[in-house]
């Protein structure tokens, strides 16, 4: 079996979020987002929502999503 990697693009748009999640955090906090081309296509409370929206929007089928946690929790 041939292992799955992910688009150049894919890895792009992750590692953009994560240098940028400082404003992820004010605008989607404990939310899952979905990048493509440096933009949320995306977010909401469950992932896979979130992907399948996604992919349905930008006819894409490898798309980063990340959950942006909010403030803290402490249980």
């Amino acid at each position: 079996m041939k292992p799955v990697t992910e688009s150049k693009e894919f890895w792009e748009d992750s590692n953009w979020t994560l240098r940028n999640y400082t404003q992820f955090i004010k605008n989607y906090p404990d939310k899952w987002v979905a990048i493509v081309n440096k933009q949320v296509v995306a977010s909401g409370d469950d992932p896979g929502i979130v992907r399948e929206e996604a992919k349905r929007e930008t006819k894409i089928s490898s798309i980063p999503v990340i959950f942006i946690e909010g403030s803290p929790s402490i249980l």
